[in-house]
């Protein structure tokens, strides 16, 4: 596929406009790169990746994951309606399936494309320990990661010359696919601990906002690193801050989080 105008309208000075700030975290990001391309090429990855694997369809298991899903999606829709960002996911075309895996691994592609493989779900155990991981794996397309890894990508490579507009079509696409690999494993982007980190306490809140207990996170966390345990470190895990860093912190995002989930009907 053809990458056209990454940066949509020429040359755009970074200080000026890439600056995206988080509804849910508040925290700011650099995003450059243009959304429907974005949104474009992932619904195209995504199509591959079902493609190539074995999608379970009409099972239990099945089913929790869209349920839990679509719980998400809703939660998250209302809180952007509230705050008047409903623009912000007008061009999200919601998907959740579960995909033939051994592999403990969920993700979510911009535009809220999701696959949980059925190996994460001993793990997840319950509706609470799936709405952990699909909170967290929905929060990252949210919280516009891909197009701050891409941007990041764009700055580190081209640096003053985006200012310039002197950057071809042919570099920015070299740059998109270096961070979205087409016809990969999706699994192979690689977030920032500090995007992870995000993902956790924005899922943490979605999953709250969706009336599942936030509670569940710590011992859904402490299984994960149980099951990685003398093996090859998954994939889901692979960037996350270490363990106790991250107990720490939802620790302290817990409050917060039960208090959306009360307001959701949660019993305390």
């Amino acid at each position: 596929m053809k990458v056209t105008h990454l940066l949509g309208m020429g040359a755009i000075a970074l200080s000026a406009v890439a600056c995206t700030t988080n509804p849910i975290t508040g925290r700011s990001s650099l995003q450059l790169a243009n959304n429907s391309e974005i949104l474009t090429m992932s619904s195209q990855e995504y199509r591959t990746t079902l493609s190539k694997g074995k999608v379970i369809t009409g099972t239990a298991d099945a089913k929790r994951v869209v349920n839990v899903g679509n719980r998400i999606k809703n939660a998250a829709e209302r809180y952007y309606q509230s705050i008047g960002r409903s623009a912000d996911l007008a061009s999200y075309s919601w998907e959740f399936n579960l995909l033939q895996s051994n592999e403990l691994n969920a993700w979510c592609m911009p535009g809220g494309k999701v696959a949980v493989y059925t190996g994460i779900l001993p793990v997840t155990k319950d509706d609470n320990g799936l709405a952990v991981v699909m909170g967290h794996e929905v929060s990252h397309a949210l919280a516009g990661h891909g197009n701050e890894r891409i941007s990041q990508a764009m700055v580190a490579q081209y640096g003053g010359a985006i200012l310039g507009g002197t950057i071809s079509n042919s570099q920015w696409a070299s740059v998109f696919q270096k961070v979205y690999p087409i016809g990969s494993q999706v699994a192979l982007l690689k977030y920032g601990r500090g995007q992870e980190s995000e993902a956790d306490e924005m899922g943490l809140y979605l999953m709250s906002m969706a009336g599942y207990d936030p509670r569940a996170a710590i011992p859904f966390w402490n299984r994960m690193e149980a099951a990685s345990t003398g093996a090859r470190q998954p994939e889901f895990l692979s960037t996350h801050p270490n363990p106790e860093t991250r107990i720490s912190d939802i620790n302290k995002d817990l409050p917060k989080a039960l208090e959306y989930y009360k307001a959701a009907g949660g019993k305390l």
